[in-house]
């Protein structure tokens, strides 16, 4: 097995959104804002080449929005998926899989885009399964007013009607094992129905794509809760399950969403977890 990041395009997103209730002056130190009041986002992808599969876990905004739409997040930098993947050496029709840990456009849009006469969305990765959840995509597809505007049609719809989409198993409790790609899940209900964390062993170690139960190592400290989350109590708790978890095991997380910490470990301290170390990907990969 091989791992690879797959840089998908940076964005800025306003910071209170991100930290919720928490008070800017505490959130600012590991997360500073501009002037606008907006911090620094990734959508840092993994990419798996495991035997004859290349599996690829989330896909970034896309670039089908509007010029008006993109003009809310900030673009920044010139980081793409076809770029990422060729630096690797692959390109996106080699991927076997796309593994969405939810639906929300930030992690899926980058698996649908417009036929060259942007007349018919077709899927992105023409050979590779869309893998989702049926609870999860129930939850998408009949959208709640709270995520309507984060759950787009565009992004979801066609995955269905392309027949390239598949479900995953349901567990009894928080996790799947042995999951058919090669990897366990957590599974997280306090952003959004059934978020799914992927838990790869690779040379020994646990990586565990951590999606938005962890968005930047800034939100280590518990109650650091988006102001995103639908279930921000359940959050907490799952969090704090998780974190202990990775504490106890020595976890390896990474950050999709932290444009300046790539991976890192945690540790428990008297104040509760913390941040232990902080590593690129070509670190640990």
């Amino acid at each position: 097995m091989k791992l690879y990041p797959i840089e998908a395009g940076n964005f800025k997103l306003d910071g209170g959104a991100m930290f919720g209730v928490v008070p800017k002056s505490l959130w600012q130190r590991t997360n500073p804002a501009d002037a606008n009041n907006m911090i620094d986002i990734a959508a840092r992808c993994l990419l798996i080449e495991d035997g004859n599969r290349l599996i690829l876990i989330d896909t970034g905004m896309g670039d089908k929005q509007s010029e008006k739409f993109y003009g809310y997040y900030h673009l920044w930098g010139n980081d793409s998926i076809d770029k990422s993947l060729k630096q690797h050496g692959f390109h996106r029709d080699d991927i076997t899989d796309v593994f969405m840990t939810h639906l929300h456009f930030d992690h899926c849009g980058g698996s649908i885009q417009y036929n060259k006469d942007r007349t018919i969305l077709e899927p992105a990765f023409k050979n590779a399964y869309f893998w989702s959840n049926k609870n999860h995509w129930k939850w998408a597809t009949e959208p709640n007013r709270r995520e309507k505007a984060s759950f787009l049609k565009e992004n979801i719809i066609p995955m269905e009607e392309c027949g390239q989409l598949k479900f995953t198993s349901l567990p009894e409790d928080s996790f799947l094992k042995n999951f058919e790609l090669g990897f366990d899940i957590f599974f997280a209900n306090g952003h959004t129905e059934k978020q799914m964390i992927p838990m790869i062993i690779y040379d020994g170690k646990t990586i565990c794509f951590m999606a938005d139960l962890l968005p930047t190592a800034g939100h280590l400290p518990i109650p650091f809760v988006m102001g995103y989350d639908t279930r921000p109590l359940l959050t907490l708790d799952e969090k704090e399950n998780f974190l202990n978890l990775a504490a106890d095991n020595n976890y390896y997380l990474f950050l999709e969403h932290d444009a300046h910490n790539q991976i890192i470990t945690v540790k428990h301290t008297e104040k509760g977890i913390r941040l232990d170390q902080t590593y690129t990907c070509n670190d640990i990969f």
